[in-house]
């Protein structure tokens, strides 16, 4: 099942994408939480209930008639890991890591498949980087890398945007990762029957039909089931929880000179069997928010 978050006539919720269309769960099958990890929190039985909803006709939107959001609005945590292609770490000129290099996003970064980016006030560094993301669909701990795939819910795709000189200032790198819609994720959340081996995907990514990026996930250093297996060894998964894979070579931090997003700008990122995600730079709102 592919598993999305829309807004509908002034009302967001959560359905199944079947063909053009999405099945509202509000409308079929009503006792299902109306939230993303509410639902992935009640475990198999909301599955099964979500699919047999789909074997209907009825509760069905187009797609174009409504606005998909980002699967979960604000993950329980949003993980990310560094240099996890061997082509990218090559770009970089590091050494290829022996132990994974995880980090945070900020859940507040989240923005939608089709969301813009802002291009930051404090910053012209912008970066782009097209991951595959996995989201944890079970509260689990110490999960051997043998069983990780029990815990993972689904796949969809991340752009892990990136505020290259914020990131490289501290040592860690949580503010260069976390500036408010640098988190565009989806387009919808794809259940791993319909994936199958998850380390088999294209990936591929364009900005203004550029390609910049074309990897295989069958290249990552820490696939997704050892990524499983170190997190959760650390600290509890909860469900909800995005895990972002890791990108690729062909950053623009690495270009000579680096060709740094600026407005007006499209990046569209595609994953086998997954879908796209297609976000514009735009120049962050000049406001000062508060409360």
């Amino acid at each position: 099942m592919k598993l999305a978050t829309f807004t509908h006539q002034g009302r967001t919720g959560i359905g199944v994408v079947t063909d053009e269309s999405i099945v509202d769960l509000a409308a079929t099958a009503p006792e299902l939480p109306r939230e993303m990890v509410a639902f992935l929190g009640a475990g198999r039985e909301a599955l099964d209930l979500a699919r047999k909803a789909v074997a209907g006709k009825a509760g069905r939107i187009a797609l174009s008639a409504l606005k998909l959001e980002a699967p979960i609005a604000r993950p329980p945590e949003f993980l990310a890991i560094g240099l996890n292609y061997a082509d990218h770490v090559a770009e970089t000129g590091r050494d290829k890591p022996s132990f994974p290099m995880f980090f945070n996003k900020q859940a507040t970064c989240v923005a939608g498949p089709n969301d813009p980016i802002h291009l930051p006030r404090a910053s012209k560094a912008l970066d782009y980087e097209g991951e595959l993301g996995f989201v944890i669909g079970r509260r689990c701990r110490h999960v051997p890398r043998d069983r990780a795939h029990e815990v993972i819910a689904g796949y969809l795709i991340v752009n892990d945007v990136s505020v290259r000189d914020w990131q490289m200032r501290a040592p860690t790198m949580t503010l260069g990762k976390s500036f408010d819609t640098h988190g565009p994720i989806g387009p919808w959340i794809v259940t791993p029957d319909e994936i199958g081996d998850p380390h088999a995907l294209d990936l591929k990514t364009f900005v203004n039909g550029e390609m910049r990026q074309h990897s295989n996930t069958r290249h990552l250093i820490f696939d997704c089931f050892a990524q499983v297996e170190t997190l959760s060894t650390v600290f509890t998964l909860l469900p909800g929880t995005i895990v972002s894979t890791g990108t690729p070579g062909g950053v623009a931090a690495a270009m000579k000179p680096p060709k740094w997003l600026v407005t007006g700008d499209v990046v569209r990122i595609e994953i086998e069997k997954i879908g796209k995600l297609e976000n514009r730079v735009i120049a962050e709102p000049a406001e000062t928010a508060v409360g």
